[in-house]
């Protein structure tokens, strides 16, 4: 009887071979294909400086709140994450509620770029960026939603323009307390890397190098992804959701050396975001000095951006409005996954709605 009862029915037969037919001829085309498409939403660049692209999503809904949102990306990654494609997209489903969407986004630093620090990041990329959206929204509120190094460059300009034009600011997976960034902290030490070497040979942090940090946190990451894709090729849907997010981890960004230094040795040896103790352009980053409201969004099994790195953050923001939000999810997937589809985006669209009219 145990026998019969684990024997596949035809039904079942039939639906395996038509699954292993489906897996070998769309196979092929998947080898064969060209990178994915992705960042489909339009928009316009209207602001370019080097590394720095600031672009502007036409909007898609008749009635548009009035406070802008400006989506500051990690500097290490593609902006077009927020953007994946059709139904993966966060900027698509915030511009069809109602909002008026930019992005900083970034381009691989040029060598005359090598010598930008962290301050021309907080105190010159993001306070221009919000002079053009003001020009062009013609606001002079701005909110932020900031995605892990780019939610520690909105804190940093936050805590230092106390009273600058931002009005609400949203963390996604934002490190605070780096001494709880795990493996990443390990490698990057003091015992482990000579950061001033590195930079003063190369100039340049090149993109293979900031890549191999990534993976060498997830080793069997990559060949775990590409048993499963072949295991679901016959799902177009799945297929499509894998090739495009397989094109944005592959596309990391090389960083300014200047910068990488900074960051190294300010907020991952220092610990100086979580002790108030960066240094940009003269000022002292103290999270406490920030005030408005905010909301932090973090991920439970996040291995880049640890929930213990991340949840500092509420008991060192001087906000009385302050909210957060754990997710079950990693660093990438509560951005463009399931989880973010039915819980972050709409969390974050009532919580942002309720403060920008």
């Amino acid at each position: 009887m145990s026998e019969r009862l684990l024997s596949p029915t035809p039904g079942q037969m039939r639906d395996m071979m038509e699954k292993a037919i489906q897996r070998g001829t769309k196979g092929v085309k998947f080898i064969n294909a060209r990178a994915a498409e992705v960042g489909l939403t339009p928009k316009e660049l209207i602001y370019d400086e080097g590394t720095l692209k600031l672009f502007h999503y036409l909007p898609q809904a008749d009635e548009i709140y009035r406070i802008p949102v400006i989506i500051v990306m990690a500097t290490t990654n593609k902006g077009y994450l927020f953007d994946l494609i059709p139904g993966q997209s966060m900027v698509e489903y915030l511009l069809q509620e109602g909002f008026d969407v930019y992005m900083i986004d970034w381009d691989p630093p040029q060598k005359r770029e090598k010598g930008l620090r962290l301050e021309d990041y907080t105190h010159r990329f993001i306070p221009r960026c919000i002079e053009e959206v003001q020009r062009e929204s013609g606001e002079d509120d701005v909110n932020i939603i900031g995605y892990c190094q780019g939610g520690v460059l909105s804190l940093i300009y936050a805590s230092t323009h106390t009273d600058g034009p931002l009005q609400n600011l949203v963390c996604l997976t934002t490190p605070i307390n780096f001494e709880e960034m795990g493996l990443t902290r390990t490698l990057s030490s003091e015992d482990h890397m000579d950061v001033d070497k590195m930079v003063d040979t190369l100039g340049i942090i090149p993109a293979d190098f900031i890549e191999a940090g990534f993976e060498i946190l997830r080793p069997a990451q990559k060949t775990a992804g590409q048993m499963r894709v072949w295991d679901q090729m016959w799902n177009d849907d799945f297929v499509r959701s894998y090739r495009a997010f397989n094109r944005w981890s592959e596309e990391t960004l090389p960083l300014a050396g200047e910068y990488f230094r900074d960051c190294t040795k300010q907020l991952n040896w220092a610990n100086g975001l979580y002790n108030g103790t960066v240094r940009v352009g003269g000022d002292v980053a103290d999270l406490s000095n920030i005030k408005i409201p905010l909301m932090a969004v973090m991920a439970e099994h996040d291995h880049i951006a640890t929930y213990g790195a991340t949840k500092a953050l509420m008991e060192l923001v001087g906000s009385e409005d302050k909210t957060d939000l754990v997710l079950k999810g990693g660093h990438v997937s509560i951005i463009a996954g399931p989880n973010a589809v039915r819980r972050m985006w709409p969390a974050v669209n009532e919580w942002l709605g309720e403060r920008s009219v």
